[in-house]
Order: C-alpha cells, then sequence, then structure tokens
C-alpha cells in the first residue's frame, strides 16, 4: 500500500481542526488530489472549505485509510459514524491524544489494522515529530504509509511498544509548553535586570529558536554545544551554575515535569 493506493481508494478525516488542516495541508502541497479526501466535521472552517476536498456526504466503501483527528472527548459521538469501516480493509490512523489502541479496536473490530500516532503542536508548521506504533494486525507497508502521511507535518518516530506513549506524551507532545514557557521565564528575566519588554521578549524568541534549530541541525551533542557556548568563568558559566544545580536546577525540575505529565497521561488513559 502506497500514497498512489490512497489516491485512488481514498482517504476520511474524520475531525479537521487544527492538527488535521495542518495534515491535509501537507497531504495537498505533495499531490494528493483533493476529490480522494473525504472530510468529515460539524463546523468545516472556511480554509477547509477552500481546498476541494469533500465535505460530508457518503463514505467510501473501502478507503485506504481513515485518520480519526477529533477529540478525545468527542470520540463516543464521533466514532459511530466510520464504524462501518472497521472491516480490516482500511488503515486507522488516530491522532488523538490520550486515546489506546485498546479504544479502536473495541469500536472496529480486532481484526482492523490501527496506528496510533501521537503528533505535537510544532506539527502546524511542518516542524512538529509525531511517535507511532502499530497494533498486530498492521502491515509492513501500512507502517510505512502511516509514516509516509505524518511525514507531512514534520519528523516521524516509530515506537517499540505502546507503553512509550506516555512518556512520549510528556516529551515532545507536551515539551513545546515547556519551551514556550521557557521563553516567557527568560523574557521576564531580561525584564527584571532592565530590558523593555518588546526587546526582551524579542530576544527570548529569537535566541529559543536559534538555539533549537542549531542542535537540530549540528550533528554534534547538545552537551558539546553548550560547552562550545561556555567559556570558564564567564558569564555563560555564572548562569550554567545555577542552572544546572542538581538540587534546584534544571534536571530534577525537567525529571519531575516530565514524570507528572507521563502519569497523569497514564491516568487518561484509564478514565
Amino acid at each position: 500500500m502506497n500514497m498512489t493506493d490512497v489516491a485512488e481508494r481514498g482517504l476520511v478525516l474524520l475531525g479537521c481542526g487544527k492538527m488535521g488542516s495542518a495534515m491535509l495541508g501537507g497531504w495537498l502541497r505533495t499531490g494528493l488530489p483533493p476529490l480522494s479526501v473525504l472530510v468529515i466535521d460539524p463546523k468545516p472552517s472556511a480554509w477547509l472549505k477552500e481546498q476541494g476536498v469533500q465535505i460530508g456526504g457518503k463514505l467510501p466503501k473501502n478507503p485506504a485509510v481513515l485518520i480519526v483527528a477529533v477529540k478525545p472527548q468527542m470520540m463516543q459521538d464521533a466514532l459511530p459514524d466510520v464504524k462501518a469501516l472497521g472491516d480490516g480493509k482500511t488503515l486507522v490512523i488516530s491522532i488523538a491524544a490520550g486515546t489506546p489502541i485498546a479504544t479502536f479496536a473495541d469500536a472496529f473490530g480486532e481484526k482492523t489494522p490501527i496506528v496510533r500516532a501521537m503528533p505535537n503542536t510544532p506539527a502546524a508548521i511542518g516542524r512538529g515529530v509525531t511517535a507511532m506504533i502499530g497494533n498486530d494486525v498492521v502491515s509492513a507497508d501500512q507502517m510505512n504509509l502511516a509514516e509516509a502521511l505524518l511525514l507531512s507535518v514534520g519528523d516521524v518516530a516509530r515506537l517499540d511498544s505502546e507503553d512509550q506513549m506516555d512518556v512520549v506524551t510528556a516529551v515532545s507532545g507536551s515539551g513545546p509548553a515547556y519551551v514556550f514557557h521557557l521563553i516567557e521565564t527568560l523574557a521576564a528575566a531580561g525584564m527584571a535586570e532592565g530590558l523593555p519588554a518588546d526587546l526582551a521578549m524579542q530576544l527570548a524568541k529569537t535566541t529559543v529558536a536559534g538555539a533549537g534549530e542549531l542542535a537540530q541541525h549540528e550533528d554534534v551533542n547538545p552537551a558539546q554545544l553548550r560547552a562550545n557556548v561556555t567559556s570558564p568563568n564567564g558569564t555563560t558559566q555564572a548562569a550554567l551554575e545555577v542552572l544546572m544545580d542538581f538540587e534546584t536546577g534544571f534536571p530534577p525540575l525537567l525529571r519531575r515535569a516530565v514524570a507528572a505529565a507521563a502519569d497523569r497521561s497514564r491516568e487518561l488513559a484509564n478514565e
């Protein structure tokens, strides 16, 4: 199964909010015919209406892929609309946070190939990272197809087991919020030292974005990048002695933060 199969057999997108729109935009930009896509969304956006895709209407008989992109709290109301696609001929890909594969196996049947994926919000600009794991029914070709579809919004990482998804949620799913908070607090610290608010925010945003870009593209460990900036007895070393403190710095703080997010992810899966 490949993208040609998707173009010929069709793709159904259940839910087209921010993440669904980002994915759809990526598929259309890379050549997926608009008329091969059926979107099911009760409140289609103006942008969606301009894309030339099918909105609502009758389900195709055996589409290649169903993408479930609704919020978890809307799942019970939305899944009955597409339950008929659970005969094993359609690959189901979920990007719904905190919803385990078992939920979809119950809804669509044990013979249904299901891929659970966790994208993060930078996917909206094509710079996300998506972790994915499939059930035992998913073939190698289907995993490759799922990866090809998810690559439309950034990098893809394959997991070894679904248990890892809770930690992935805590690191990359929730991680952008940690970085946004870093920008907030870095700007506030600059203001506290006398910078105007707009200048402090400009410096904080650009510094964090540039450092992330450098870490992404340099083929060296981030620890080495940090060392490259740190002169002995200089300003960066003075700051890092605070940030890297074993008891009060970043290391224990982020361990507690990630553990709290992972624990909450496990709780949500059982609610």
